[in-house]
């Protein structure tokens, strides 16, 4: 019941309906698919093979806009493996993986992550004071089990070739430090606004 009032086509009939259609901007759809994959990866929101993400179809002036759309959250920093957090890894988004290494360079790739860091990273600062907050929350709650807040402080050691985040006790201080180190947000100005 709920899932028929969420606007957007299910990610799995997307795939598997759309994608092949002719005249779909190929090139849009892959940008935005690089872009969904990097905002879940900046948040930690895991788990987003194709049933748990809706693309949203809005018809333009010239050209069609879709934007992919999280539907489930249920593994919001939770998961202790990082690649659960990237959602072009998962087997039931291949085709659309497939289409954006296509289409779309490594320079072009890169170029959208930049853009929605760039995105992301304004918002964080225009809503400073409730991120603070949310992850001051979540800093202070046991959301994952210990053992996943080591493994992944692990992989994301690994990930971004630094020791900044085997100090972290919770799942909240990984996520603080994740989004801090990725926007580019000082990790002094984030800490003093969560302890």
């Amino acid at each position: 019941m709920i899932e028929e009032h969420i606007a957007g086509v299910p990610g799995d009939m997307f795939i598997r309906e759309y994608l092949n259609q002719p005249g779909l901007n190929k090139v849009r759809i892959a940008k935005e698919f690089i872009k969904f994959n990097e905002r879940n990866f900046i948040r930690l929101l895991g788990d987003m093979r194709s049933v748990n993400y809706v693309m949203d179809i809005t018809p333009d002036f010239e050209e069609v806009q879709y934007r992919v759309r999280a539907i489930d959250f249920d593994q919001q920093s939770y998961e202790g493996k990082g690649n659960v957090y990237q959602a072009f890894r998962f087997k039931s988004n291949r085709a659309v993986t497939r289409l954006a290494f296509a289409v779309l360079n490594r320079k072009s790739i890169e170029q959208y992550v930049a853009e929605e860091h760039s995105q992301m990273s304004h918002r964080a600062k225009v809503e400073n004071v409730r991120l603070r907050a949310l992850l001051g929350v979540m800093r202070r709650e046991v959301i994952a089990p210990r053992e996943h807040v080591a493994t992944l402080a692990g992989e994301l050691d690994r990930i971004h070739g630094t020791h900044d985040f085997h100090a972290c006790q919770t799942m909240g201080d990984l996520t603080a430090r994740h989004i801090t180190l990725l926007l580019g947000i000082p990790l002094g100005d984030v800490a003093q606004g969560l302890s």
